[in-house]
């Protein structure tokens, strides 16, 4: 069981770093605490988070069909590098702008907060890849085994760490509405430098594994 504590503390991490920097979503749940108050906003993340439950179970059935077809280990290897490099290199890219990244935040109401919330979280297909490359990390690395628990663990960490991301932003966001720029900045550093380590331990695994 000691891997199941293991897998959920390192997909919850992983989830709520990649919510942090300012976006459509979490932007859209702040100003949705602003202006519709924080019940509504709260419905507003729990429908993203659902989504993004969804889009975690996809990343295990691609993963898992990898690991049913030949050159298993290979394969899931490079998919995980490839996902990490370009996730790493984006991040770096992103924080490396020195323009004002405008975000368009979509107006929600409170009768419909919920489904806006899951229309928006479906509209960003990139959480699919990017839990696709972590569950293939996981599972060479040994924290995950394509079971019942280890996957509702996985995907509900995933749901809990997103929720947890937009629920600060919803919170917190009056606090940290003038300093967007420099918060934006130095979280895209540290999520390209997690996908780079990510990389390193991937590249270790190929060759020495």
């Amino acid at each position: 069981m000691e891997h199941i504590f293991i897998l959920f503390f390192a997909t919850y991490s992983a989830a709520f770093m990649g919510v942090v920097p300012p976006g459509l979503i979490n932007m859209t749940a702040a100003k949705t605490s602003a202006k519709k108050g924080k019940a509504n906003a709260v419905l507003f993340a729990f429908g993203a988070s659902s989504v993004v439950v969804l889009q975690a179970y996809l990343g295990v059935m691609i993963s898992r069909y990898l690991y049913n077809n030949p050159i298993v280990i290979d394969i899931l290897l490079k998919v995980a590098l490839i996902v990490f490099a370009v996730f790493a290199v984006y991040f770096f890219i992103i924080a490396r702008r020195k323009k004002e990244k405008k975000i368009n935040v979509v107006e929600v109401s409170r009768k419909n907060s919920f489904f806006k919330g899951m229309f928006l979280a479906t509209l960003n297909v990139l959480p699919i890849p990017y839990f696709s490359g972590l569950n293939a990390a996981w599972n060479v690395s040994g924290w995950i085994k394509f079971e019942l628990l280890d996957t509702l663990t996985f995907i509900l960490a995933a749901g809990l760490g997103t929720f947890s991301t937009l629920y600060i932003y919803i919170i917190y966001f009056s606090r940290l509405e003038s300093k967007t720029d420099r918060f934006s900045k130095y979280s895209d550093y540290i999520l390209s430098v997690l996908m780079l380590i990510l990389v390193i331990i991937t590249l270790i695994r190929i060759f020495y594994g």
